[in-house]
């Protein structure tokens, strides 16, 4: 035989604090086995006289807003593991396709067409310098030839620059530029027998790229890069 409705509805109307409280009191381990309630009570303020403060309330509450920022801390954590394990997993599919390529011809469009797939990016630019009369060991279409030293202008000293919010530069990445918004930048040290070179990775996104993000993982895809170009065309280290 069904209820009739409304029938739970009456039951919690009904309900006051002294059954409450009589419930409590006959499963007195009720608060062990649900410990998340805990957050949710108010403590009692306590009268201790004129003059003088209860702190205990404070307390707890700071302690929950300790609690709080903690497990705000530990979400944050788990999904910047999540995008890491994610950027780990796209770099390794881009070295095997580095590694599967069939032709000198075949690598280079790899590095100027399929890493941008490969990485969920928008642009990628494969630059080497011109060593002031031609451009050795570098005679293909998707490669951006630049003047000599143009690589140490955009890195200074640095291997690796990271930029976010920006313009595209068209030097870097020609038609390309007006889709970038963040880039990384990467130099390249093929052979002592070739002039400087540079990868560029480019996102519409501002801040896909910015300081303080770890470079490691480019940096290793890079010298994959070096070892596969210096493979091909048989160029000492």
């Amino acid at each position: 035989m069904g209820r009739e409705p409304g029938h739970t509805q009456r039951l919690k109307d009904a309900l006051t604090a002294e059954d409450v409280c009589a419930y409590l009191r006959e499963h007195p381990d009720f608060l062990v086995h649900h410990g998340d309630l805990v957050h949710h009570l108010t403590p009692p303020s306590q009268d201790r006289g004129r003059g003088v403060v209860d702190l205990q309330a404070y307390m707890v509450e700071r302690l929950r807003g300790e609690i709080r920022l903690l497990k705000d801390q530990q979400r944050e954590l788990i999904g910047t593991s999540r995008a890491n394990m994610n950027s780990q997993n796209r770099i390794h599919a881009a070295v095997l396709f580095l590694l599967d390529a069939q032709s000198f011809e075949q690598l280079i469009q790899t590095i100027t067409t399929d890493l941008a797939v490969l990485l969920d990016l928008d642009v990628a630019c494969l630059i080497v310098e011109s060593n002031g009369h031609d451009t050795p060991h570098v005679q293909t279409s998707g490669v951006r030839v630049v003047e000599p030293g143009t690589v140490d202008r955009w890195l200074g000293r640095a291997d690796v620059a990271l930029n976010a919010d920006i313009q595209g530069d068209p030097e870097i990445y020609g038609p390309g530029a007006g889709l970038v918004r963040s880039e990384v930048l990467i130099r390249l040290q093929v052979s002592s027998e070739t002039p400087e070179g540079m990868l560029a990775f480019g996102s519409r996104e501002p801040d896909t790229f910015h300081t303080g993000q770890g470079t490691e993982l480019v940096g290793f895809l890079a010298r994959v890069v070096e070892r596969v170009i210096r493979g091909w065309l048989e160029l000492p280290a």
